[in-house]
């Protein structure tokens, strides 16, 4: 097997796999430190995920909410970063094998893997029923979405055409709700007149979701605004109902006892997530327990027990947050949690490189946000006076400002803006264009 070469034999190594927002907070955090930090990631480029779904609809183009994973570590001149997969992580010789054969040793890792779809135990939905974790998901997607209103126009069997105007968001989280309220805007504005065979406003837009409300991490009067909100933008909302199946034709779902078919020709998955893979292939090399959701179970400090040199954040983690005085809690999988995981996990990093006590991770919870669509959100908001809960056009435009706040550099701020700006004032959406569509309609991209 190939061996990295040690950029210093006498600087301790830091190895960080994965370059989502807890890895990225874990290596911005040690760039004033005296070690050598390499990043692995399989994908060149960091990736904000709160608003995949706008390059899933054709909101924004994917540049916009990506950025080049050596660009943003161009300055920083303790980092190395390495395109690969890790498959492999052996404890006893500190090292990290990559899917070429790469060995990569460290004197102490942080794993921050992230998460993927989770269909229940039935991936073979996955076929037709796509989710949304990656840019490639996202052209899926884009173009499953598009190609249905193309294939709709040609299409002369009117059953055939109505299920091909049914569009199937399964999953009521912040995702199902965002990416139905964009869909309904999609087919009732951003299409009016471009078609002479189908009126796209005729589509229906259907939010399964199997508990009893949507957006159920937020306080129950929120989600019943949301849920009035996607109705007004003309989403139909199926609560309490439990998929079965999922085929290219559609889907089955139980309500009450009842079995109901649903017949669509694009299906989207927006209800389970899973850990990395990595996570099992963590649990099994170094002893660690992990949860049904495969996310490995850790110390207080973000650590291993039996190996304290490992830290697990983000998706990838079970971890508790610990305030003085209070019942540990669990960290929610929201990006927050993992930029605070990855920030902590560095700090304790370096009080261990300086022969000092680590720190248990304290999660501060800000609160919740989700989009519904055009003048539309709910907001969740912790503050030192109490919770601050508001919905409308108010929290739509908090939520606006929020992730443009948070992306990743100004050119990208500047674009997102700029690209909303012109989105909100001629309801279009411009990142509608497909390629590789053959013969038969549907799209080889």
């Amino acid at each position: 097997m190939k061996t990295s070469p040690s950029s210093s034999v006498s600087r301790p190594r830091v190895l960080i796999i994965g370059c989502g927002f807890g890895g990225l907070e874990a290596a911005r955090h040690l760039r004033k430190a005296d070690v050598d930090i390499t990043i692995v990631e399989k994908t060149n480029h960091h990736l904000f995920q709160p608003l995949l779904y706008q390059v899933a609809t054709a909101g924004l183009a994917a540049p916009s909410i990506a950025a080049p994973t050596r660009l943003l570590f161009r300055e920083q001149r303790n980092v190395t970063t390495l395109l690969g997969e890790v498959v492999e992580i052996l404890p006893a010789t500190q090292e990290a094998v990559l899917a070429d054969g790469l060995r990569l040793g460290y004197d102490h890792l942080i794993v921050a893997a992230g998460s993927t779809h989770s269909y229940f135990g039935n991936d073979q939905w996955a076929e037709f029923a796509p989710g949304l974790k990656t840019l490639a998901d996202a052209f899926q997607i884009r173009s499953h979405v598009l190609m249905s209103f193309e294939q709709a126009e040609k299409e002369s069997d009117p059953v055939r055409q109505r299920a091909l105007l049914t569009f199937v968001v399964i999953g009521g989280g912040p995702t199902g709700v965002e990416m139905a309220g964009t869909l309904a805007e999609i087919a009732r504005h951003t299409l009016e007149g471009e078609f002479r065979r189908i009126d796209p406003a005729s589509s229906e837009i259907l939010l399964v979701e199997g508990g009893s409300r949507v957006l159920q991490a937020m306080p129950e009067s929120l989600s019943q605004k949301a849920r009035e909100q996607l109705e007004r933008l003309g989403v139909k909302v199926r609560l309490g109902a439990r998929v079965t199946s999922i085929d290219a034709t559609g889907l089955q779902v139980t309500v009450d006892g009842q079995d109901e078919r649903i017949p669509s020709y694009c299906v989207i998955w927006a209800a389970g997530v899973a850990a990395s893979p990595l996570g099992k292939l963590m649990a099994t090399a170094t002893g660690a327990e992990s949860d049904r959701a495969g996310r490995v179970k850790v110390e207080p400090d973000l650590s291993l027990a039996a190996h304290p040199e490992i830290s697990v954040v983000g998706d990838l983690a079970a971890a508790m947050s610990y305030v003085p005085g209070k019942e540990p809690k669990p960290v929610p999988g929201v990006s927050p949690g993992a930029k605070q995981m990855g920030r902590a996990a560095a700090a304790n990093i370096l009080l261990r490189i300086a022969g000092r006590p680590t720190k248990p991770f304290r999660y501060a919870d800000y609160g919740n946000l989700a989009t519904i669509g055009r003048n539309s959100a709910v907001v969740d908001l912790e503050t030192p006076f109490g919770a601050l809960r508001f919905s409308g056009k108010p929290a739509w435009l908090f939520w606006l400002f929020a992730h443009v706040y948070f992306l990743i550099g100004f050119r990208n701020r500047f674009v997102v803006l700029m690209d909303w700006a012109s989105a909100y004032w001629s309801f279009q959406r411009h990142a509608r264009v497909v390629a590789d569509v053959g013969a038969s309609g549907k799209s080889e991209s």
